[in-house]
């Protein structure tokens, strides 16, 4: 076996998938740090770091054991971009889960007379609207997909979303222009109507 410590991470990536299970350990140690942080700075809450930070290594560990990591020369690269597109994940999927409920409430909080004058139809047109802006959003190139996610899902500041994307803060700004621009032309484009 080799000095693990010399080896270079696509060395180790090929030592682990040979069943050197020291060479994923030298990986784990080498990246540990790095990627828990960049993960922490996104979503800024420990248990939840510490979940996509797991979650990342069971992907690494999965990918690499079926033989399928290809990305030569470019592993911290790669399992950044593995745990970027978990954290996004778990941004859609906390905006989704936020829910109220009523249930332990002593009073009914949504028997109440404005809240009461949306009928079905205007839920049904607010639902086709949602639907509508989430497919145009789903058609913006991904750097602009991610500012607008941020900034209106995650309600991040610009400041914010240049410190998780790492970029200046002029260039956050202007994936977010240049993503209501297309919107506006795309929404212009179909002949959507986007309010009742």
């Amino acid at each position: 076996m080799q000095d693990t410590h010399t080896l270079t991470d696509e060395q180790l990536v090929v030592s682990y998938a040979n069943g050197d299970n020291s060479a994923f350990d030298k990986l784990l140690l080498r990246h540990k740090s790095q990627l828990f942080n960049y993960i922490f700075q996104m979503v800024r809450d420990r248990d939840v770091a510490d979940d996509i930070f797991q979650e990342t290594f069971i992907k690494v560990i999965t990918t690499i054991k079926q033989g399928r990591y290809n990305d030569m020369g470019k592993f911290t690269a790669w399992i950044t971009r593995i745990a970027r597109n978990l954290v996004i994940d778990s941004f859609r999927s906390e905006k989704s889960e936020s829910v109220v409920s009523a249930d332990n409430e002593e009073y009914d909080i949504l028997n109440r007379k404005d809240l009461s004058e949306e009928t079905i139809e205007d839920i049904l047109i607010d639902m086709q609207i949602e639907n509508d802006i989430r497919n145009l959003v789903s058609q913006l190139p991904e750097p602009q997909q991610e500012v607008l996610n941020m900034r209106y899902y995650k309600d991040l500041s610009f400041k914010e979303i240049a410190e998780i994307l790492g970029v200046s803060i002029n260039t956050a700004l202007g994936r977010m222009r240049y993503a209501i621009l297309n919107l506006r032309r795309m929404i212009k484009e179909k002949d959507l109507m986007l309010t009742r």
